[in-house]
Formats: structure tokens, sequence, C-alpha cells
């Protein structure tokens, strides 16, 4: 996992070590990393605002002798990465959910075609479930062929209640439906599922605003494929710009060699990672911790 960012952040760490801790040293190796890190899909701004950070860091730093500067060039990296990790706000959704003084608490997810988005509402669904809080899913795909099947399947599997309708029906309709449910029967969190949309696609796009304004949700997540790399950022920016995206879900990151996605987006659309799938079961959904990220960046 995140082979490239290890081997990326490794050399420049070496390079550095292995030199005064003059500007131009600094520079130069910083240039070298920004082309390692666009490589492993890290958006530009993101790596600009790494680059800067980690110059502060370094450049001036006054090297006693007998330091270990390998480690000093390591840790000024380290600390450059992880604050760009860290949102400016956290979510704790299970704070969030208990606070919330009239149920339901109602989450409308959104994403791209192939995300992984139906799997990945029944893995939270899941998730809430083993934390102790009731779920209904509102299947709002109406659009896609076998997409209520699909996610009825799920629900069974994970044991929530699914609210349906017909292929065609007002998306809206459904969630609006699967709230009242929820709310008739005193059901802590609504998932609203949604078509996968594409940027070419603004009848889906103004659907998805329609499912907004009715749910009035309490979070909009985007579930975001970390595998398509930076793509995945300007697809965020995409429902971001539409409905204002709350939270991230960024799926199969256990098959994520390169890392830029993860490290990118939370920066580039200021919305934190919740969560991050890591496997194939319905118990692979792990609460996102960017010290575990960084763990896995650095270690060895």
């Amino acid at each position: 996992m995140f082979g490239k960012l290890k081997e990326k952040f490794s050399s420049f760490i070496d390079k550095v070590a292995q030199t005064e801790i003059k500007e131009k040293e600094v520079e130069e190796a910083l240039w070298d990393l920004e082309l390692a890190l666009l490589e492993a899909d890290v958006a530009l701004e993101v790596v600009e605002e790494l680059k800067e950070r980690i110059k502060q860091r370094l450049v001036g730093q006054k090297v006693k002798i007998g330091t270990d500067k390998k480690k000093l060039v390591k840790e000024a990296v380290e600390s450059a990465v992880l604050e760009v990790l860290t949102p400016e706000r956290k979510i704790n959704l299970l704070e969030m959910i208990e606070s919330k003084k009239e149920k339901p608490f109602v989450i409308v997810f959104v994403g791209f075609n192939g995300s992984g988005k139906t799997t990945t509402i029944a893995k939270l669904a899941n998730w809430l479930r083993k934390n102790g809080l009731s779920a209904v899913i509102a299947a709002s795909d109406t659009f896609r062929a076998g997409a209520i099947e699909q996610v009825e399947e799920h629900a069974k599997r994970v044991g929530v209640r699914l609210i349906k309708h017909k292929y065609g029906a007002d998306p809206a309709a459904v969630a609006y439906d699967a709230i009242e449910h929820a709310k008739a029967r005193g059901i802590d969190v609504v998932l609203v599922d949604t078509a996968g949309r594409n940027e070419l696609n603004r009848n889906l796009m103004d659907e998805m605003k329609k499912i907004v304004r009715v749910a009035k949700p309490d979070l909009v997540i985007f579930v975001g494929d970390a595998l398509a790399g930076n793509a995945i950022i300007e697809q965020a920016r995409q429902f971001n710009e539409s409905v204002k995206v709350d939270g991230v879900i960024l799926t199969k990151l256990d098959a994520d060699a390169r890392g830029g996605a993860a490290l990118s987006i939370s920066h580039a659309i200021g919305a934190p990672i919740l969560f991050v799938g890591v496997g194939q079961s319905y118990d692979d959904l792990m609460p996102f911790d960017e010290k575990w990220m960084m763990e896995k960046i650095f270690e060895g």
C-alpha cells in the first residue's frame, strides 16, 4: 500500500540528508520530489503546499555535529505530510448522529459510476449496526438497470430495511419516503443511494441537487475510487460545486500503490476523509486516521 509515495519520500530524505541543508540543495531536491509526487497522482496544489512546508522546516536549520541528519529531514517531511493530511475540520460521525435531537440523521451519497458507492453504503450500514445504531437505505438510484436489485441484496446481507420504488420513479420521492419511514419507526440513520454521475450528464446532476433539496441531508458524502488517481480530485470538485460535499469515503485503498488521491483529496475540496475501504467484506470499512496513513507511507 502506498509503495510509490513511500519510495518518493524516502528518496528525497536520503538525498537531502547527504548534503548541507542549504536553500539551493533543498530546492534541487524539492524539484525532484515534485516530479515524483505528480507521478504518484498527488494533486499539483498539494505538491506545492508540501514543498513549501518542507522548505520552511529545512532551510536555515542549524545542524549540530553528531546530529542524525536523515532523522531531522524525515521528521520535517513527516510533519509537512501530516499537516496536509489533517483536515481543518474533523467529523466524528457517531457523535454527530447521537447529538442530533430529531431523528433520523440523513446521509446522501454521491459519486461517479463504478466508484463502489452502493457497496460502501452497505458497509457503512453494517458499521452503524455494530455501533448500536439502526439504519434504513433509500434506493434512490432509479436510473441504472439492476441498481435496485443490487442495493436490495446488500441490504438483506447486512440486515437493514430498504425503501424502494420502481425504475424511472422520482429519486427524491424515494429519499423522502425513507426519511418518513425512519421517523415513524424511530430509525437512527437514513442512507440515500444515488445514481452514479459523470461530468457529461447534467440531467443526473440536476436530479442529485433535487434529492439534496428534498432530503435536507445532515451530510453529503462523496465516494471515490482511490485507484482513479488524480481524476478523483476533479470528480470531487464537480460534486462539491453542485451540492457541497461534507466528507469523503475512499474505496479500494488497500489496492492503491500510489496513494496520491488519499494525500490530496481533503486538501483539494476542504472536506475530511471519513472512512476508507480496505477490502471486499462488509467489515472492511475503516474510520480514516491520518496517523495510520503516515505509518503506511513512512514505515520501515
